[in-house]
């Protein structure tokens, strides 16, 4: 589920947009260009490397640009989302598959400094020159009824803010690749909270970059088509109509200094904070280059992404494989091809149907799979929290426990809140089923226009899916946790317990001076 978000706020970013397309597929071969030069060309050189390839990723934003001019070629990166969409379906099959030096780690160390320096110039910016917030404190949608998200500020807040305060997905990533780049446990908190850390850093950053933003052009932006009309001059009225002040020619305007042919209905959040970005960049390096920060920013935004779509992709594929290992022992080799290929398949179709079906969606997509992320995002973290928790009373370190407790608590109280609406309620901006029924009747009644009849019955499957899927979600938590309780309780009370760990405990290979007691 996580993946297809991102995957659709990717695409979503990148619709009708030759320069935002051109400037994100060119990151690939600079990826694969970087991974050879490291690997064979110039081994060991990683200075060399660095540079070449964030030079090279500076230069693609200027030939988006060039390239976005040129009516010959232009053409051939504006495209409509679904197109798009398995353009990202296709290259995360071919992540999962490639070895790791060509692709994913020079993708991924080429994106980390790219994310830090951005992120930290942005924050300089931020600091020296104090743009107005535009954003109003309160709206009167705190009542559930806004334009872009269905339901009240509890639980939803907490489930669509994900990954800026906690989150399952960074567990699970932290269960096989964080261990990697530890030398010495003194690293742990530093690479592991202060990830995390960092992760917050750049959520506060972009809250700060949307709320630059005037309300009118942020909800023109954000809002679907789906809710304010495909034409501009309906989506103002719309808008206008909430009471919040923006005009076509203002849009208009917007866009062209953007270097895009439209900013309505781009959703997903991608084009808003990079306009936001831009604008404060704008602010301190003038107003000509507009359009280059956007791009950039779309750009820093789109590898961001991507690194968590590939990496995410070969972690299931790996899970997979672990799992299926259990049944056939050739499968469970990573370096079998065939079961290579046939595991990345079957990942790749999990989150392209859920791509597939945000980009089909009149709504934009967010409304139907943004929730659904958050709760799965969040009740994973929940899981996670379970886990430290008997691993603390499992060691006899029950003191420390309420560490994990408190969180874990307040997550299994917001997710199967989240869950229970989502499922249950009988507001169809809101409720799975709600919304399922709803399509039914005016489909069944002839009242639905004629592209949205087409893609009814798709739909109307969509919604009903979401709804198990949320159900099966939150009947996992529970199981995890009441597991977790069972443990707990027998290990307080003096019975025996499985072991921690599933083989024997053996001593480190590292110097002890550099290991902490």
């Amino acid at each position: 589920i996580l993946i297809a978000v991102l995957g659709l706020v990717v695409v979503n970013a990148m619709k009708h947009s030759p320069w935002a397309t051109s400037t994100v597929a060119a990151t690939i071969p600079i990826a694969m260009l970087i991974g050879l030069y490291m690997r064979h060309i110039r081994p060991g050189r990683v200075m060399e490397a660095s540079a070449i390839g964030v030079a090279l990723l500076l230069f693609s934003v200027f030939a988006g640009g060039w390239i976005d001019h040129n009516e010959t070629l232009r053409v051939y990166f504006d495209h409509d989302g679904l197109p798009l969409a398995f353009a990202i379906i296709v290259y995360g099959f071919a992540a999962a598959v490639l070895p790791v030096w060509l692709l994913l780690a020079p993708r991924d160390y080429l994106s980390t400094y790219m994310k830090l320096g951005t992120v930290i110039l942005l924050a300089v910016a931020i600091v020296i020159l104090r743009p107005d917030i535009h954003m109003p404190a309160v709206t009167q949608f705190t009542d559930g009824t806004g334009p872009i998200f269905g339901g009240k500020l509890f639980p939803f807040v907490f489930i669509t803010i994900a990954c800026g305060a906690i989150s399952g997905f960074h567990a699970l990533i932290a269960s096989g690749t964080t261990p990697k780049l530890l030398a010495n446990e003194r690293d742990i908190r530093m690479i592991g909270y202060g990830a995390m850390l960092l992760e917050s850093f750049v959520a506060i950053m972009a809250m700060i970059a949307a709320t630059v933003l005037e309300p009118g052009v942020f909800f023109a932006i954000n809002s679907p088509a789906g809710v304010v009309g495909k034409e501009a001059i309906d989506a103002v009225a719309k808008i206008n109509s909430w009471g919040f002040a923006v005009t076509v020619e203002q849009m208009n305007q917007l866009a062209k200094d953007m270097g895009e042919s439209s900013l309505f209905a781009r959703t997903g959040g991608a084009p808003s904070l990079a306009v936001g970005m831009a604008s404060i960049f704008g602010s301190a390096f003038g107003k000509g280059l507009l359009a280059l920060w956007y791009h950039f920013a779309i750009m820093f935004e789109a590898i961001f992404i991507l690194t968590t779509l590939d990496a995410g992709t070969r972690v299931g594929r790996f899970m997979l494989q672990d799992m299926l290992g259990n049944f056939n022992k050739k499968l469970g080799e990573t370096s079998y091809m065939p079961s290579v290929i046939f595991t990345s398949s079957i990942v790749v179709a999990g989150w392209g149907y859920f791509l597939y079906i945000g980009v089909i969606d009149p709504n934009g997509g967010v409304n139907i799979l943004w929730p659904l992320f958050g709760i799965a995002n969040q009740m994973l973290a929940a899981i996670a929290l379970c886990v430290a928790t008997g691993i603390l009373v499992k060691n006899g370190k029950l003191k420390y426990a309420w560490v994990t407790c408190l969180p874990l608590a307040w997550l299994v109280t917001i997710t199967t809140t989240a869950a229970y609406q989502k499922i249950f309620s009988d507001d169809i901006r809101v409720g799975f089923f709600a919304a399922a029924n709803d399509l039914s009747t005016k489909l069944a009644a002839g009242l639905l226009p004629p592209e949205k009849a087409a893609v009814a019955p798709q739909l109307i499957f969509n919604q009903q899916l979401d709804a198990y899927l949320t159900l099966f979600f939150v009947a996992m938590l529970w199981i995890v946790l009441m597991d977790m309780l069972v443990v707990c309780t027998r290990r307080i009370a003096g019975k025996p317990v499985l072991p921690c760990t599933e083989v024997p405990h053996s001593e480190t290979q590292l110097n002890n001076a550099w290991v902490r007691d």
